[in-house]
């Protein structure tokens, strides 16, 4: 998928691999390469840049896809199940392919507090130590979890034991990007 589009407004975003971040001034031209999860990621002056969710309104022309047949409903009540399907609603913004299905999630820990809420801990990894873009990815996960209901605290931790590797993807995540 490749849109042409311009900014409307200077735009806050994440360069990427880097996660450094940016302004992109308004009046500049972009390609969108990537609509998922919400957020945008666009080749603009060479490089490659994430733009938010609540920053896509700046890209002319730009129309949130509808949600997809089948897309998680937050549920009504707290359950494991629930934080597995948040999870798979962020995205690599390189890789079209979401972060369970891509292999980066090593273990997801639920407890109860002491006020009947959920504590949520994610251990995960990222397809490459250097990249920058793993606080930004975490961060995204730990807020769509801290979403749901009931739970108090979420925590999302980058490890890098064991290092990622290809086969760590799903069949299902295999079969999207053509490697099955």
């Amino acid at each position: 998928m490749h849109k042409d589009t311009v900014l409307l407004r200077d735009c806050p975003a994440t360069e990427i691999p880097a996660g450094t971040p940016a302004v992109l001034p308004a009046g500049t031209a972009a390609i969108i390469t990537q609509m998922l999860g919400g957020s945008v990621t666009v080749r603009a002056l060479g490089t490659l840049y994430r733009i938010a969710p609540e920053q896509v309104s700046a890209l002319k022309g730009f129309a949130p896809p509808a949600p997809a047949a089948g897309a998680p409903v937050a549920p009504a009540a707290f359950d494991e199940q629930a934080v597995w399907a948040v999870l798979k609603t962020c995205f690599d913004p390189e890789i079209p392919l979401n972060i369970v299905d891509l292999g980066l999630v090593y273990d997801l820990a639920v407890e109860p507090d002491e006020g009947g809420r959920w504590k949520v801990a994610v251990k995960m990894t990222l397809t490459a130590p250097g990249c920058g873009m793993g606080p930004v990815i975490a961060e995204d996960a730990r807020t769509r979890i801290l979403a749901l209901p009931g739970v108090a605290e979420a925590t999302v931790h980058i490890v890098w034991d064991p290092a990622w590797t290809p086969e760590m993807m799903s069949t299902e995540g295999r079969q999207v990007l053509g490697l099955e």
